[in-house]
């Protein structure tokens, strides 16, 4: 499995071959599904959280005595069927919505995506990706010429804004690509070894220096083995 590299100005330069244990694996959606649904459930942040009678605020007493007043019992004005008391059954933070999954599973799932990037040509391979300084105009500018070879327009940059996302993957953190790349609209980056199934779907292309390619292969190094 050969793909071409290119340097930031868009230019092929050369080609690498893909290891087939990662970029060559037959895609089984349902597989892919159960990892993304593990993985959306288990980021998942409980919100809602209702007080019981006993954490609302409120005096112990009773409001009135038991009997003679005409009125109903009540034993507490923070009974639920008074107004600012108690939820009965209301949601609660000790909720736990995780899923899980083996690992094993997850990698493969992961693996499968990264090959279909390769099959739908959506997986561009660069010899390097770096900037001096800090310089978002320059960031944007790569990404142009390098979606152009894919987009085949020459108002890709236009495209780019519309309708094309990227995720920048690099095999090692360089604040100057992460920070110049942030403020672009649809573009991520990501550390190779932080890879995972639900950012690899949410954007079109894949980019990454080819020692990211390395670093992937090293991280799931213990899945070939088995």
């Amino acid at each position: 499995m050969k793909i071409p590299i290119y340097n930031q100005k868009g230019e092929e330069i050369d080609e690498i071959e893909l290891p087939k244990e990662i970029f060559g694996v037959r895609m089984n959606s349902d597989l892919v599904h159960q990892a993304v649904i593990a993985q959306m459930t288990s980021s998942r942040k409980v919100l809602a959280h209702t007080k019981t009678r006993g954490e609302v605020c409120g005096s112990g007493r009773k409001p009135w005595r038991q009997k003679g007043t005409g009125r109903a019992r009540a034993g507490s004005i923070r009974s639920p069927l008074w107004k600012g008391g108690g939820v009965t059954f209301g949601p609660r933070k000790e909720r736990n919505f995780k899923k899980k999954i083996n690992k094993k599973m997850k990698r493969k799932a992961l693996f499968m995506v990264l090959s279909s990037k390769v099959k739908d040509k959506e997986l561009i391979v660069l010899d390097k990706i770096g900037l001096e300084k800090v310089k978002t105009k320059e960031m944007a500018e790569i990404i142009t010429q390098i979606l152009k070879l894919k987009t085949q327009s020459h108002n890709a940059k236009l495209r780019v804004k519309k309708d094309k996302s990227v995720l920048i993957t690099l095999s090692r953190k360089d604040e100057n690509v992460i920070r110049s790349a942030r403020n672009i609209p649809k573009v991520k980056t990501i550390l190779a070894d932080s890879l995972n199934v639900v950012d690899l779907l949410s954007y079109k292309y894949l980019l990454m220096p080819k020692e990211a390619i390395g670093v992937i292969e090293k991280t799931y190094k213990s899945l070939h083995n088995t």
